[in-house]
């Protein structure tokens, strides 16, 4: 993973939680961990999370903020 999370056990969210720049982080760091997982299957290893992270900023990163800031605008 490319974050440490720790779970309130299901409590009220906190203020970190409801942020949207949070939440933002947590999709693109959970959509960096998927790539990882692809890429290293296809490559027959593991990659790495930097070599995943830094490919994934470099070729998909824009795409992907952009299809997000749609979903968001609605």
């Amino acid at each position: 993973m490319c974050f440490t999370y720790i779970d309130t056990d299901g409590a009220m969210p906190s203020l970190q939680e409801r942020s949207l720049v949070f939440r933002e982080f947590r999709a693109e760091c959970e959509e960096i961990d998927r790539h990882k997982w692809l890429e290293s299957e296809k490559a027959g290893y593991d990659i790495g999370m930097d070599r995943a992270r830094t490919d994934w900023v470099v070729n998909h990163s824009e795409q992907w903020r952009a299809g997000r800031r749609k979903k968001i605008k609605g």
